[in-house]
């Protein structure tokens, strides 16, 4: 046997896999091979999508079931021992796993994450692999785990017959937490993107801890009914009996597994916080859901249970760690143990990818100021002053604004599907309800046909807020399009929802990322993959600011003698914007009913408003908004990987599929969807990208299929083989080249019509002298280039 002829499976199979069980390796449980830990980023074209590359290891190496602890990347003979290092570092940081391999079947190489001086990398023979005992006894020095530890950290996570089980990045964020748990950290901060599954993370956690009776009693804080009710119903199931919630202000000390809304638990005055009725060492863990909400504001309702059961473990779980002169997350828990950010979720595929519509209105730009004497349409004398964008439907209502936007919205819901869930986030309920209204009038069809196709659901709309189950229900039709405040902007299990509508002053990074949250959501099911921002209020701007997704800034620095606590100055007046408060007073909080009680509003039905900008950005590779223009972009992208036309050439030219390379560039980041609605949609990727990098001229795809049937070069083969090759030609010019290498295409019209997939492969001679032909064809294509 040629060692150097196998294949990178067959030197897994007849020489690692054997190293492996010969050094002690269970194969059943402990090794696993070909681990897809990725889902492939989501890649938009126009109105379709496809994935990226997912990431997958070839071996990762487990303890048990939930501690994995070492990578092993397998090449074939004919590279190095070596040659699959650098991907296995890149994959063991991801996966947090200490223990690097690489291999091509001669030997090891053994990279040891848990080394701090001396040879962390060397080679080892075949024969020589670490075994089990010894890498978990090297995992358990470098952790700082002692025997008694073990019982936690080695405690099974919740599987049942059919369950999911935790992906990596959860599987990572359980681990870090247990083990700070473990080595006695009592106050722990988790950062998780919105969407990347925070409550079950919770409930592993919790479930671990529990089975392993390091925690007996657990209380589960959320300010939100629904947060409470969708977890007891959904990812806490499993708690089953020794599950309940605190309601009605009663107190049941029998159960062990606590859900409570804070505010069901507080009260204004001390003799109604029911919390009280447990004696401050009752409960031994507290996990608060959306902590930036509140749980770190020094007088806050929460800071107050937190400090009454101080003995307690305490978890804070957050997208968004709020982090100002005024409230600190960092300061009462501590630097984040683990965080997965919404970047590193689109990356992975397994959170959505958006796009942003801008739109610019004049009156937004250019401020408005009333004629002196001007009345608004209720008689009220408006204010001489320039009134600007902040103003806009906080203290002044143009009622042709409102119509504008609610027509822009539904154009756009036009353009693709009109029952596509939308969002509209607007000023306060007063702006929500002229909202809902103006909506309905723009699609009177569909609000004739069910009422329900648009709701206004704020906090003080008991009919509305009855619709959001049925809102975020994906097998629910009905409501559509939602008009609100606040409610909806945090917390909300939003899968389906695929457009969200800024028309509101957006200041706070944490309420933005919050909100951008409720669409970053897929669900393939409902072939929801990426969703759309459509901004009124230069909202997205906040995209580029350094905090978006970049790691939580500490701002309090106390000096030598000052307490670690954030002062409370008291703020001067308009220092701190609205959206950065954090006064919760009810459930569901959020929503400024009582700010507008005494804001002064006037309505003005006479002023004219036109859109006098509008334009589309794309999320980059790079985490970023496409902020230049897409022919720029596209040149900088590609001109990184193809420095000349020759070099693309070459690569377009010696890919046995093109769609191979069109694959790679989209994986760059190239977007030829916006790039064809810029350039021309006649035009294939090869064209676009030699045009607008390279600045050749380019052919149209009709003009490319014209050029080679000149060349009469079918005479070679017989007349069905050539009807083929002509019905072949005519696919490339009105669908692209991609089409033309599955063999799918065969059974359509009208090729079927000249025979069976069988019958036509066969008038080429057999299978592969129809691939050859089909070669040749997109050599003559683009033999001109």
């Amino acid at each position: 046997m040629n060692k150097k002829r196998l294949s990178e499976r067959d030197i897994c199979t007849k020489y690692i896999t054997p190293a492996l069980a010969d050094a002690g390796w269970d194969v059943k449980t402990q090794i696993r091979e070909e681990v897809t830990f990725t889902a492939g980023r989501v890649i938009v074209r126009g109105n379709l999508t496809t994935r990226g590359k997912v990431k997958r290891a070839d071996y990762i190496l487990y303890h048990k079931p939930n501690i994995p602890i070492a990578v092993i990347e397998a090449k074939d003979n004919r590279h190095s021992v070596g040659a699959g290092m650098q991907q296995a570092l890149e994959y063991a940081e991801i996966l947090d796993l200490p223990f690097v391999f690489a291999s091509n079947g001669d030997a090891f190489v053994f990279h040891d994450k848990t080394k701090k001086k001396g040879r962390v990398e060397q080679e080892i023979p075949l024969d020589r692999f670490p075994s089990p005992e010894d890498l978990w006894q090297r995992y358990r020095v470098f952790k700082g785990l002692d025997g008694t530890h073990l019982s936690v950290v080695t405690q099974d996570y919740y599987t049942d017959t059919g369950s999911k089980k935790p992906r990596y990045y959860q599987l990572n964020a359980i681990n870090r937490t247990i083990e700070s748990i473990a080595q006695g950290q009592d106050r722990i901060l988790l950062v998780m993107a919105t969407g990347t599954g925070k409550t079950y993370t919770a409930f592993q956690i919790i479930w671990r801890l529990w089975k392993s009776r390091t925690k007996k009693r657990i209380l589960y804080l959320a300010d939100r009914n629904i947060l409470i009710d969708q977890t007891m119903i959904n990812d806490f199931k499993p708690f089953g009996a020794a599950m309940t919630k605190i309601r009605n202000r009663t107190v049941d000390k029998s159960f062990e597994i606590y859900l409570a809304l804070y505010q069901a638990v507080t009260g204004t005055e001390e003799s109604l916080d029911i919390y009280r009725e447990f004696s401050p060492s009752f409960f031994d863990l507290i996990i608060i859901d959306e902590c930036h909400r509140g749980s770190a504001a020094e007088d806050s309702a929460w800071r107050e249970i937190l400090e009454y059961f101080a003995s307690a473990t305490q978890i804070g779980m957050t997208a968004t760690p709020k982090e100002t002169k005024y409230v600190s997350n960092i300061d009462y828990f501590g630097d984040a143990v683990y965080t997965y950010s919404l970047k590193q979720g689109i990356e992975d595929g397994f959170l959505a990818p958006y796009k942003v519509v801008r739109i610019d209105l004049d009156r937004d730009l250019a401020g408005w100021r009333p004629e002196r004497g001007k009345l608004d349409k209720y008689g009220n004398m408006i204010e001489d002053r320039i009134y600007n964008q902040k103003d806009f439907d906080r203290n002044l209502v143009l009622d042709l604004r409102t119509e504008i936007v609610a027509a822009k919205v539904s154009e756009l819901l036009r353009a693709g599907s009109r029952f596509e869930k939308t969002i509209v986030f607007c000023e306060d309920i007063d702006h929500a309800e002229r909202m809902r209204q103006a909506l309905v009038n723009e699609n009177a069809d569909l609000a004739k046909a069910n009422r329900r196709y648009i709701v206004r659901m704020t906090g003080d709309n008991t009919e509305g807020k009855a619709e959001l189950d049925d809102f975020i229900d994906p097998e629910s039709e009905y409501p559509v399009i939602a008009t609100t405040s606040r409610l909806l902007s945090t917390g909300v299990d939003a899968q389906t929802c695929k457009v969200i509508v800024l028309d509101r002053i957006i200041r706070s990074m944490t309420e933005f990322k919050q909100i951008i949250g409720r669409g970053t959501r897929i669900n393939e099911e409902h072939r929801k993959f990426y969703f759309t921002i459509m901004d009124f209020k230069k909202a997205t701007e906040l995209f580029a600011d350094s905090k978006f997704d970049g790691d939580p800034v500490q701002v309090y620095e106390p000096g030598m003698d000052d307490p670690p606590i954030p002062p409370e100055p008291e703020p001067e007046p308009d220092t701190i914007p609205d959206d950065e408060t954090v006064i919760d007073p009810g459930d569901p909080p959020g929503d400024d009913f009582e700010s507008e009680q005494g804001r002064v509003k006037y309505y003005v039905d006479d002023v004219e408003v036109v859109v006098v900008a509008e334009r589309v950005q794309y999320y980059g590779k790079d985490g970023k908004l496409v902020t230049e223009s897409i022919k720029d972009y596209t040149r900088t992208t590609v001109k990184a990987d193809f420095d000349t036309m020759d070099d693309f050439v070459k690569r377009w030219s010696s890919a046995d599929r093109k769609k191979a390379v069109i694959r790679e560039l989209e994986e760059t980041g190239v977007l030829f969807d916006p790039l064809a609605e810029a350039v021309g949609r006649d035009y294939d990727p090869f064209d676009l990208i030699c045009h607008v990098v390279y600045d050749r001229p380019p052919l149209t795809r009709r003009e490319r299929a014209e050029n080679v049937k000149k060349r009469d070069y079918f005479t070679k083969y017989g007349e069905k083989a050539r009807q083929v090759l002509d019905a072949l030609l005519e696919q490339y010019a009105d669908k692209g080249v991609e089409n033309l290498e599955e063999m799918g295409i065969l059974r359509l019209s009208p090729i079927n019509e000249i025979g069976t997939p069988v019958e036509i492969v066969k008038s080429f001679g057999g299978k592969k002298e129809y691939q050859n032909a089909l070669q040749e064809l997109e050599n003559k294509i683009y033999e001109a280039a």
